[in-house]
């Protein structure tokens, strides 16, 4: 009877792992990620706050940042219910639907910041290269069409990847290296011909990571091109000084992902726990930095948090 109910479940769910080797300090490992949690929601949310509140504040480049808070603030919550269900009450299975919806929501948000970090790359360079047409280029609906058409690609584009994996059998053990579901890592439990989602899955990186990443490398060329054409040296810094929280959150959130992926795609001797690290760092990372990256650096923002602390 224990043979055939393992059967059923192992048909059934997936078990997601949390750090091998090291359960014995599960406990100080769930209040580190708690508090990272705690640190990520909140920095998001009042930046949220505080930019909804501050009508000085509605300018493309703070809009943009609600935008990158929200999809942090997404993904957070996302992988909070997997990642601290087995670091504080050892709960390690997920069944496949549950499994496929959390896959569908945290590549489809990592495709939408990447999408965002793109757009704050344009109003970078629309404001040190068309500075007089900012106003007219940035409107808040073509924002809002903006933020939509960033939505609907996330979506849209990501939507096969848990489809097809659906329509996979899965006859293996179904034991997940991480603490929540990816779909690189879930289409190799598969026992059927996986050539579809492997193409897929590399397509779909090439055309949202890789385009994106792309253009915004081109960006920051004409941004510098710009930038050395003034022939004011303090002019030049402060123009660059502007666009020096985007490179942080772009390096945040770009790095620790391109390599991941590369890891999956070409590194299959690469160690397991150092695949495991970068997981971590690609979901924790750029929620965590990016409100303090942008509280430290923007000065009318960071007035407005102390403000708001002081009154």
């Amino acid at each position: 009877m224990s043979t055939v109910n393992d059967t059923k479940l192992n048909s059934a769910t997936f078990l997601l792992s949390g750090v091998p080797g090291q359960e014995d300090i599960n406990l100080c490992i769930s209040v580190s990620f708690c508090l990272l949690y705690v640190i990520s929601i909140v920095g998001n949310s009042v930046i949220l706050f505080i930019i909804k509140k501050d009508p000085s504040l509605h300018e493309p480049m703070y809009i943009f940042l609600s935008m990158l808070a929200i999809s942090d603030l997404g993904l957070s919550i996302v992988t909070m219910p997997t990642m601290l269900g087995i670091f504080l009450f050892n709960s390690r299975v997920i069944s496949f639907n549950a499994c496929f919806a959390q896959l569908f929501f945290i590549h489809s948000l990592q495709c939408i910041e990447s999408s965002i970090l793109l757009l704050m790359a344009f109003d970078r360079f629309i404001a040190i290269r068309y500075p007089l047409r900012y106003n007219s280029v940035l409107t808040l609906p073509r924002i809002a069409k903006m933020g939509l058409g960033c939505v609907l690609r996330g979506v849209v584009v990501i939507l096969p990847l848990p489809l097809l994996l659906k329509q996979y059998q899965y006859c293996r053990d179904n034991i997940l290296f991480h603490s929540y579901c990816l779909n690189q890592e879930v289409m190799k439990m598969a026992c059927s011909d996986i050539r579809v989602n492997i193409i897929l899955g590399l397509f779909t990186k090439l055309l949202t990571m890789g385009m994106d990443s792309l253009l915004i490398f081109l960006s920051y060329v004409m941004i510098l091109k710009t930038v050395l054409s003034v022939a004011s040296h303090a002019e030049c810094l402060r123009a660059l000084n502007t666009c020096v929280s985007h490179l942080c959150a772009v390096l945040l959130f770009y790095t620790p992902d391109i390599s991941l992926v590369v890891m999956y795609r070409f590194g299959s001797s690469s160690p397991h726990m150092l695949q495991i690290v970068l997981g971590y760092i690609c979901l924790f990372v750029p929620p965590l930095m990016n409100p303090i990256v942008y509280s430290v650096k923007s000065k009318h923002l960071r007035a407005r948090i102390i403000r708001m602390f002081i009154e």
